[in-house]
C-alpha cells in the first residue's frame, strides 16, 4: 500500500509563488512516474505535470515556463514549484503515483488560491 502526503498549499497573490511536496511511502516511488494534477470549481482533474522514473517531464500548455515538477528519489517526494501564479491556477492539487493499473494511488490533495 502506497500512501501520498501533499503539502504547499496556500493563498498567494498573483504573480507569486508556491512550491508544493508530496512525500510517498513504500518502495515503488522510484519506478514510478509521479503526476500533479488539478481540479477546480465545477472543472473535471486536468493532469498539471508529470515525472517518470527516469526523470523525463511533461507539462499542460497552460502551465509550461511557469511550473516546474523535480523528484527527489532518495526522499521518496516529488516537487512542483509553481511560479508567477494566476488566479486560474486556483484549484486543489492532487498527486498521483503510477506504476501500473494496478498501482495507481492518489494523495488527498491540497489548496491553492490565487487572488488578490
Amino acid at each position: 500500500q502506497v500512501h501520498l502526503v501533499e503539502s504547499g498549499g496556500g493563498l498567494v497573490q498573483p504573480g507569486g509563488s508556491l512550491r508544493l511536496s508530496c512525500a510517498a511511502s513504500g518502495s515503488i516511488f522510484i519506478i514510478s512516474t509521479m503526476g500533479w494534477y488539478r481540479q477546480a470549481p465545477g472543472k473535471q482533474r486536468e493532469l498539471v505535470a508529470r515525472i517518470t522514473y527516469g526523470g523525463s517531464t511533461h507539462y499542460a500548455d497552460s502551465v509550461k515556463g511557469r511550473f516546474t515538477i523535480s523528484r527527489d528519489n532518495a526522499k521518496n517526494t516529488v516537487y512542483l514549484q509553481l511560479n508567477s501564479l494566476k488566479p486560474e491556477d486556483t484549484a486543489v492539487y492532487y498527486c498521483n503515483l503510477y506504476y501500473n493499473e494496478h498501482s495507481d494511488y492518489w494523495g488527498q490533495g491540497t489548496q491553492v488560491v490565487v487572488s488578490s
